[in-house]
């Protein structure tokens, strides 16, 4: 191994070397060339310095992984925000963060004195429509008997009609802070009610304290229900088309070895600002150790494609990005046989046996281009090292 970086580094420090002596090319005596920022040129020898080898871009079948991370979330229907439509004073709680609740088990009780307002003007509401009503529908029977006058039988229906919707209104409020109407009486007026879980599973949050005011915006509790969690998974754009609904994946949570699984239920419809796409996947099983907000490594085995590949090594990276050399031409200069070599910026998919697939830009001809599938690191390391691209 440090007999073949020792000759490495010999080879980079010849090319380097080469490429600064010769600084730019010159077309005429006096008369510079300039060459594209994208353009490598070489002599006969430095190609032979450079060990270069060309080769062809294939289409092959590539079925690989992709490694991706993400989050676990919980479906909206599973979580809950308690609050307390009217507010009031925290009379008693007994809960703590983490504690385990059930659907309809007592979270709090409150206590407001427009509890008894609203009970109050329930039952008179309540017991003016029962009279009403009577007057509607003895009205009613007179009017048939043209006894009543069709105004008067008007004014007695507007009264019935407004007192029932009164009624109404009321029974809705006293559902909304948890009183059942059918059971209040004018024995029963309460200055507490009852708050209860919506949903079951696990109190997240707990912010009340006894005697706490509370208004009406104020979250209260915080429900989870971690029975039923789903992967959200960023992949980049260039992997959108390579999962599919229905597709089992592997995932990791923290630095855990214990493997859980998913399965991919829905894909994203379009692409985010990021060039990232998004993909959802419902966790199979449960782990006690799996929280909503946990950060997850995933391994998504991806689908085999009839894709342009690369050999791996022929793949170079510069400046966080990835490229491709590709014979351009060859020309005569000042009597010496010259090869300007063309690098093409790339993205990279999936890795297998050797090969890589690529993304290559809008309109490149990859049937035509001679790809450099050997020296591609000795024509990036003269580029950085030399620092020019024309000789």
């Amino acid at each position: 191994m440090t007999r073949y970086n020792f000759k490495s580094i010999i080879l980079i420090s010849a090319l380097a070397v080469a490429f600064v002596s010769c600084g730019k090319a010159t077309k005429a005596e006096g008369e510079e060339e300039v060459l594209p920022e994208d353009i490598v040129e070489l002599r006969e020898d430095q190609i032979k310095l450079a060990n270069i080898e060309t080769g062809k871009i294939e289409l092959r079948s590539m079925s690989g992984t992709l490694k991706v991370s993400g989050t676990v979330s919980v479906a909206p229907q599973n979580l809950a925000t308690v609050s307390m439509p009217m507010g009031g004073f925290v009379k008693s709680t007994n809960l703590m963060p983490g504690n385990s609740v059930r659907k309809g088990q007592t979270l709090a009780i409150l206590e407001n004195s427009e509890f008894i307002d609203i009970q109050q003007n329930y039952l008179e509401a309540k017991n003016k429509l029962e009279y009403a009503e009577a007057e509607y529908t003895r009205h009613k029977e007179l009017y048939k008997d043209d006894v009543y006058s069709q105004k008067n039988l008007q004014q007695v229906t507007t009264e019935y009609k407004n007192l029932k919707s009164l009624v109404s209104a009321f029974k809705q409020k006293l559902e909304l802070i948890g009183i059942n109407p059918a059971r209040l009486t004018e024995d029963k007026i309460s200055r507490s009610v009852t708050l209860v879980s919506p949903i079951s599973g696990y109190v997240k949050a707990v912010n009340v304290s006894i005697g706490k005011s509370v208004s009406s915006s104020d979250v209260l509790f915080e429900i989870v229900n971690s029975d039923k969690l789903f992967l959200e998974l960023t992949l980049f754009e260039k992997d959108a088309d390579k999962v599919t609904n229905g597709e089992k994946i592997r995932f990791y949570i923290n630095n855990e070895t214990e493997q859980h699984d998913a399965v991919i239920y829905q894909t994203a419809k379009s692409i985010n600002n990021d060039k990232t796409y998004k993909v959802y996947a419902n966790v199979v099983g449960h782990c006690k150790n799996m929280l909503p907000g946990m950060y997850v490594n995933a391994v998504i085995q991806a689908k085999s494609n009839q894709v342009s590949s690369v050999p791996s090594e022929s793949i170079v990276s510069f400046d966080d990005k990835d490229y491709i050399f590709v014979h351009d031409k060859n020309k005569v200069e000042n009597g010496k046989n010259m090869t300007e070599y063309r690098m093409i910026q790339i993205q990279k998919g999936v890795e297998a046996d050797g090969f890589t697939e690529i993304v290559l830009p809008e309109g490149f001809n990859y049937r035509d281009a001679k790809l450099i599938i050997k020296g591609a690191y000795n024509l990036l390391s003269a580029k950085k090292n030399a620092g020019e691209m024309s000789c």
